[in-house]
């Protein structure tokens, strides 16, 4: 199946603190507050102006710096279901699995669009269609596939664990 998504797109080397600003760490609770500071000190218009469904576009090392999970929470409370990057920092990309948002790798796409352009992302067929051009992204593995459709880790688990304690 495939689906249509509306871009923002960013750079190279964007940090953490950046996608989610450290100083809110310990202060804001709810989703709606996580949400709202999403990227602000990078694109003040991005937290008003996404809207569910819409995907980051990104260069080289995307999530660099600290391991704050908010800096995926952020954007999966404000819509985000989808990153696809040149690359990302390593526990980056595993906080994005284990909170249920697709990290897709594909340097190729970052150069081919602008934010508010639509892609077509067809995960199936192995494909992101842009502006006329197909992009190969990586399949996933059957254990990331997993917890993706459960919505990520911890509910892939409480399932698991609820349907042990009903046999």
């Amino acid at each position: 199946m495939s689906t249509q998504h509306r871009c923002w797109v960013y750079g190279d080397d964007v940090n953490t603190d950046v996608i989610f600003p450290g100083r809110h760490t310990y202060t804001l609770r709810t989703p709606e507050e996580i949400a709202a500071h999403a990227l602000e000190d990078l694109d003040p218009a991005f937290a008003a102006g996404v809207q569910p469904g819409d995907v980051i576009v990104a260069g080289r090392n995307w999530g660099c710096g600290s391991s704050r999970e908010q800096a995926v929470t952020a954007l999966k409370y404000a819509g985000v279901s989808v990153i696809v990057a040149g690359s990302f920092a390593r526990i980056y990309f595993r906080n994005c699995i284990n909170q249920g948002v697709l990290p897709v790798v594909c340097p190729p796409l970052h150069d081919a669009v602008r934010t508010g352009d639509v892609i077509t992302f067809d995960h199936a067929a192995g494909r992101i269609i842009a502006g006329g051009q197909a992009f190969p992204i990586p399949a996933l593995s059957p254990s990331v596939q997993a917890i993706l459709d459960a919505g990520g880790l911890i509910p892939m688990l409480q399932r698991r664990f609820k349907g042990e304690a009903a046999s």
